[in-house]
């Protein structure tokens, strides 16, 4: 077995990679503006590449333990393409596979940093919800003011603006 079909296989989980990536750049605005029917056209496009990678990494392992058992060794589904290079001996395959181990690690790192900025807004988002909602079903005694422990509240039984027990 050669490497051409491992490096084919990295090449397309880069493509695919690099496609989640602008995915990911599409969905700061859309989560910035609050576009949700937008953000599930993302989340749904995500999914279905997701379904992909998924494939293609079943495909990297069985590519690889195919190449370990054609070098003699046994196949080990944890073996990564940077334990793979190390038992290369051909110098030009041994550069191609660092090369596009490189440009995926690129890839996935660009994305892991745009997906903790878009992980940080929804955050924001989650927490203006939440201090949103105890504006409305604050009870008097989370009130901002001060008022003495011994004095009965101006209005005790109010539970918010909106009655919960309705």
């Amino acid at each position: 077995m050669s490497i051409a079909q491992l490096l084919e296989v990295l090449e397309n989980l880069i493509s695919i990679h690099q496609t989640m990536l602008e995915l990911a750049a599409q969905k700061t605005p859309v989560l910035v503006n609050n576009q949700v029917v937008e953000l599930n056209t993302i989340i749904h496009k995500e999914n279905k590449l997701i379904k992909q990678i998924e494939e293609l990494e079943r495909m990297r392992v069985q590519l690889t333990g195919e190449y370990l058992i054609s070098r003699g060794y046994n196949p080990d589904p944890k073996v990564r393409v940077s334990d793979l290079i190390k038992i290369i001996f051909k110098a030009e395959e041994k550069k191609a596979l660092s090369e596009v181990q490189a440009r995926l690690l690129d890839v996935m790192t660009e994305m892991k940093k745009q997906n903790e900025v878009n992980q940080k807004l929804i955050e924001q988002s989650l927490a203006f919800i939440d201090f949103s909602l105890d504006l409305f079903v604050k009870t008097p005694e989370q009130d901002a003011f001060y008022q003495h422990p011994n004095q009965s509240g101006y209005n005790s039984v109010r539970n918010g603006i909106f009655d919960t027990k309705a």
